[in-house]
């Protein structure tokens, strides 16, 4: 049976390969952009989720990084990753949830980091946000236990995206590095030994949305080849 696919930030990168894992599946997919849906934005999402109809799969993959040493970091970055990263992913949440319990049936998959499991170096807004946009989740999790709606979060290492190309950038720059080498120096980072795919982040997105993953809620998917066991 088709059903009626969200992905915010589902344009570009990873949202793009999530878009496409699941219209291969025959789904209808719904992909919002920055053009279509400010995610911070508590009336915008509210209108927009509210207007598509019976939403059975909500991903929450919009997302922004930068990138400073703490006390280089503003308050200004600081609170732009909260909002897109951790509020985006309540506003959203919140606006299917009640639909979602009322037909006692859906999946809220929420595209976080391994960011959200560890602190990493010059990304404290990043960081705090990930693990934000978890325990929003978890949150979730809970509160819908036993019912038909799970909520659930695929936690990726560094992605082949230009998100990631800007960081490898911003390494060169600040190290003297080519960019292959400060590629290599990132990959490196997990045991995995490369960047992931977005194609690899978009197989974990649609197993947890699965209708067979009922029994899956309240978990995170790290993707690091197993440098976090969670």
């Amino acid at each position: 049976m088709s059903r009626l696919v969200v992905i915010t930030g589902g344009t570009k990168g990873i949202g793009a390969a999530i878009s496409r894992r699941f219209a291969d599946a025959g789904d209808k997919v719904v992909a919002l952009g920055r053009a279509d849906l400010d995610v911070t934005d508590e009336v915008a999402v509210g209108h927009v989720l509210g207007s598509l109809g019976e939403i059975d799969v909500l991903v929450n993959n919009a997302g922004i990084a930068t990138s400073a040493p703490v006390h280089r970091t503003t308050v200004e970055d600081w609170q732009a990753q909260l909002e897109v990263n951790a509020t985006g992913a309540f506003l959203c949440t919140r606006a299917v949830l009640p639909g979602m319990r009322e037909r006692d049936r859906g999946r809220i998959v929420t595209v976080a980091s391994t960011a959200a499991h560890v602190g990493q170096l010059y990304t404290a807004g990043y960081t705090a946000s990930k693990h934000a946009a978890v325990g929003l989740m978890r949150t979730v999790a809970a509160e819908v236990a036993g019912s038909g709606v799970t909520a659930n979060a695929v936690c990726p290492t560094f992605v082949r995206t230009d998100m990631t190309t800007r960081t490898i950038r911003r390494v060169a720059e600040a190290t003297g590095q080519s960019e292959e080498d400060s590629e290599t120096s990132i990959a490196r980072l997990s045991p995995l030994g490369r960047l992931l795919e977005p194609d690899e982040v978009a197989f974990a997105v649609a197993f947890l949305a699965a209708p067979e993953a009922g029994a899956i809620n309240g978990q995170t998917i790290v993707l690091d080849g197993g440098g976090i066991q969670a």
